[in-house]
């Protein structure tokens, strides 16, 4: 009896060792620049801690949350538009049309987005699509993680996927530099409040648990959802509501 407990022991400890090195090789075939972007994450960690996160507290505490709601429902709905480019790119003429029916109807009856009346009238958000996506979509590989200065968590390919979503953006095109700079500010502060609560459930070693939710949250938008996961099972991540979105 006391053999066959060794034996289980020996065998359940080579299985271990097995998948951490299995862990380890696929860490290293995602993650190449690991030193360079945990430097780049330290240092956006900082800015944060003292610009970004005191604010958005700051914004969440003084600003009623019907009206946080708005400016969220109104950067939404700003975002279909590089959504619809995005879809019709991808081959998804149906995804494309739901996303102008959704900018219309709330652009309009929305008051300019303030109100998801399209979601009350069956249209709800099935998420965005940016040409990260399309690129992937394409065939194009997603390539090495990397952290961006001040904007985090990326790939290489869509790093190269920015400029298309900078020029498809309509906020790219406003003319007036002050409404410009507000409009980036009230931007920032709405994504960074919406990201207060999820901090929370943050655990571990805080730049391999972005890492993972970044590069999981990336397959799963591409995928519309559906993922198969490393068993052969197909998986349902969950909605968009799910995470935030």
């Amino acid at each position: 009896m006391n053999r066959k407990i060794v034996v289980l022991g020996q065998r359940i400890g080579v299985l271990i060792l097995a998948l951490s090195f299995h862990i380890s090789a696929a860490a290293d075939e995602v993650d190449p620049w690991q030193s360079y972007n945990r430097a780049m994450f330290s240092f956006n960690d900082t800015v944060d801690r003292y610009t970004l996160k005191p604010l958005a507290k700051g914004y969440v505490f003084i600003t009623p949350k019907f009206v946080r709601t708005g400016v969220s429902n109104v950067l939404s709905n700003v975002g279909e538009v590089p959504s619809i480019f995005n879809g019709i790119l991808q081959g998804k003429p149906e995804k494309a049309g739901r996303d102008t029916g959704r900018l219309l109807i709330n652009s309009t009856l929305g008051l300019a987005g303030i109100f998801d009346v399209a979601k009350h009238l069956g249209l709800p958000s099935l998420g965005r699509e940016d040409f990260g996506q399309t690129l992937a979509v394409w065939g194009v590989d997603q390539g090495p993680y990397i952290v961006l200065p001040f904007l985090g968590p990326s790939t290489a390919r869509d790093t190269v996927a920015l400029p298309a979503g900078w020029y498809t953006d309509p906020r790219a095109y406003i003319d007036h530099q002050r409404t410009k700079n507000v409009t980036l500010g009230v931007t920032l502060l709405d994504t960074r409040a919406e990201l207060l609560d999820l901090e929370e459930h943050i655990t571990g070693d805080r730049y391999t648990f972005v890492r993972g939710a970044y590069l999981q949250r990336r397959v799963f938008l591409i995928n519309d959802g559906e993922v198969e996961d490393a068993f052969g099972w197909d998986d349902d991540f969950g909605d968009d509501d799910d995470y935030g979105y």
